[in-house]
Parts: structure tokens; C-alpha cells; sequence
């Protein structure tokens, strides 16, 4: 009983102990630092990259980049409960930072999931792994972005190479063939068109259609799909810009190949496991059916009046000289 007792004393001590190491911000954000290194602190506006691990009351992780892949990265902002411990931080440091789930859920509390009562806390441990200025990060993005573009243009050439495509370029870059022409009427800005497609990367993989023999093929897995072509309003922004341009020179029944690069398609973002960054995307489309809206009528401007100066001796006179009236 007294052994018991003494454990019960040592264990009150301990979690004391343990409480008393979180330290306050000056606006009053609970943290605790497990390493603390030497270094210029992170400043405001400095662009992070830091690994987090996202943890409940009871230990449960919710969160982390660690098992993401990769670190997260955000710009430091002079407001929030983690953004408050940044500042006293600098490369490699490690902290704990304790976030009342009342200023998460504040003003939102139908977001409030049930394992994050009022009154309960999340748990953050952050690891500083890069501190940049914003405008290093902007240099440095700049120059990331340069060399995946040229990249991209490499790789585009190669494959057009290798495919021996003949290819007409637009003012844009979109780059297509017409490998079934159509004498019927192309769509204009706001007409719905309905189209078959496939896409498929510059290495082959094949990352939707509309399809079915084709989805199969490239071994997609799109449960509930109903393989039919799809419609939009062309020139709306429904889709990419190179498919909107591109549809726009293609009539009822005409099919074509479309080698659209990033900048019209998915950009430096891409889409999805499949679609990278820069990426350049090759379709074979079909322009199925075209619903024409009523499109305004374009006025046709008649040529000005011409004008002729009769001069004589004594006086200057303007005559206007009209156009005969349409026969």
C-alpha cells in the first residue's frame, strides 16, 4: 500500500513536471521545444518548409507529412496559434506546439468533429527543415520553373520526333492534326459540343477517356462511368484552353490529335498521380455533335462617305458625293 502510494506521488510529480515545460508566446500559445538550435530566427513573410505531425488529446494521429512524402511549406503570417511559435524558431529546431481546438473551430463549430470536444487541444510538432526569404523563394521558384519548362519542350519535340507527327502549331502553341476532316459547320464561343476523347501522357499512360475499350485498356479504374461522349459550352473555361481552342477548328464529325502543352492544360500544377507538373498531354478527340445557341447577329458596317473638295477662285466648297442606293 505504501509502494502504491509512493508511485501515485512520483507519477502527480511527473505530469506536473511535464506541464510546467510549456512555455507561452506573448499571446499566450502553449509550446514546448524539444530542440532549440543556433541561427537567425524565422522572420515574417520568410517562406518555411517544416514536417508536422498533426496529434489528438488521446495521441491519435490525425496528420503527417512523414508519411505524406513530403514537407509542407508556408509563408509566415503575423496571426494564428502556430504561426505565433514560428518566430522563436530557426533551422532544425523542433517544437511542440499545443492548439486549443475552441480557436480552430471558432465560428465554424458545424465543422467540429466529434472526436475534438469543446474545451480539447491538438497537438503540433513541428521540425524546421528550410527557412528562405520570399524573395529567395521567388528567385529560387523562378528558376525551378525555367528549367522544367524548357525540360518540358524537350520532351514534346522527342515525342513528336519519334512519332514522326506533322503537326501545325497555333499562335498559342497548341499543336494538332486533323486526322479525319469535316466540311460541316465548326462550332463558335458558347455552342455545346459533344466530344469522344482519350488522353494519355507523352509516355503512353493513358489518364481518362470517354472510352470504355480505351479506359480498359489503359487499365483505368472509373467505377460508375458511363462511357459516352461528354458536353460543354466551348470557350467558357469548362475545360482546358488547348481543348477549346482546338475543338474550335473542328466541324461534325471530324476527329483529331491535340499535343497541348502545360501552359494550356495543367500548368505547373498538374492533376492528379498522373498528370506531373509541365506536363505536355496528347488527345485523340471527336467532335460527335455540336448544339448551336442563337449567336447575335454581326453588324456589317457600310464604307464611310467619300468626300471631295471643289476649290475656285473665290470659294471653297465642300461636297459630299453618297453612294448610289443598292440596286
Amino acid at each position: 500500500m505504501k509502494k502504491y502510494i509512493i508511485c501515485l506521488v512520483i507519477a502527480a510529480f511527473a505530469v506536473k513536471a511535464n506541464a510546467q515545460t510549456f512555455l507561452r508566446t506573448a499571446k499566450g500559445t502553449q509550446y514546448q521545444l524539444f530542440t532549440h538550435n543556433t541561427g537567425d530566427r524565422i522572420k515574417i513573410s520568410d517562406i518555411v518548409t517544416f514536417n508536422a505531425t498533426q496529434k489528438t488529446g488521446k495521441d491519435s494521429i490525425l496528420f503527417s507529412s512523414y508519411t505524406q512524402g513530403a514537407p509542407l511549406q508556408a509563408q509566415i503570417q503575423p496571426d494564428g496559434d502556430l504561426m505565433d511559435v514560428f518566430p522563436l524558431l530557426t533551422v532544425k529546431d523542433s517544437v511542440l506546439v499545443l492548439v486549443p481546438t475552441d480557436s480552430i473551430f471558432k465560428n465554424n463549430e458545424a465543422q467540429r468533429p466529434p472526436f475534438l470536444p469543446k474545451g480539447s487541444n491538438m497537438y503540433f510538432t513541428l521540425k524546421i527543415e528550410r527557412v528562405q526569404s520570399l524573395e529567395e523563394a521567388i528567385a529560387e521558384r523562378k528558376v525551378m520553373m525555367d528549367k522544367a519548362s524548357a525540360e518540358e519542350g524537350v520532351k514534346a519535340d522527342k515525342y513528336i520526333a519519334d512519332n514522326k507527327l506533322l503537326l501545325k502549331t497555333t499562335a498559342s502553341g497548341l499543336k494538332y492534326r486533323i486526322t479525319k476532316p469535316s466540311v460541316l459547320r465548326k462550332p463558335l464561343v458558347g455552342d455545346t459540343v459533344y466530344v469522344n476523347y482519350t488522353g494519355h501522357t507523352l509516355d503512353g499512360k493513358i489518364f481518362d477517356s470517354s472510352i470504355a475499350a480505351d479506359a480498359q485498356k489503359g487499365g483505368l479504374v472509373q467505377p460508375g462511368r458511363t462511357y459516352e461522349p461528354i458536353s460543354f459550352a466551348l470557350g467558357t473555361g469548362a475545360v482546358i484552353p488547348g481543348w477549346d481552342e482546338g475543338l474550335a477548328l473542328l466541324g461534325t464529325g471530324a476527329k483529331a490529335q491535340f499535343v497541348i502543352p502545360s501552359k494550356l492544360a495543367y500548368g505547373e500544377r498538374g492533376a492528379g498521380d498522373d498528370i506531373k507538373p509541365f506536363s505536355t498531354l496528347v488527345f485523340d478527340v471527336e467532335m460527335v455533335k455540336i448544339k448551336a445557341v442563337k449567336h447575335a447577329a454581326t453588324a456589317v458596317k457600310k464604307p464611310a462617305a467619300k468626300t471631295t473638295s471643289t476649290t475656285t477662285k473665290k470659294t471653297t466648297t465642300t461636297a459630299t458625293v453618297k453612294k448610289p442606293a443598292g440596286k
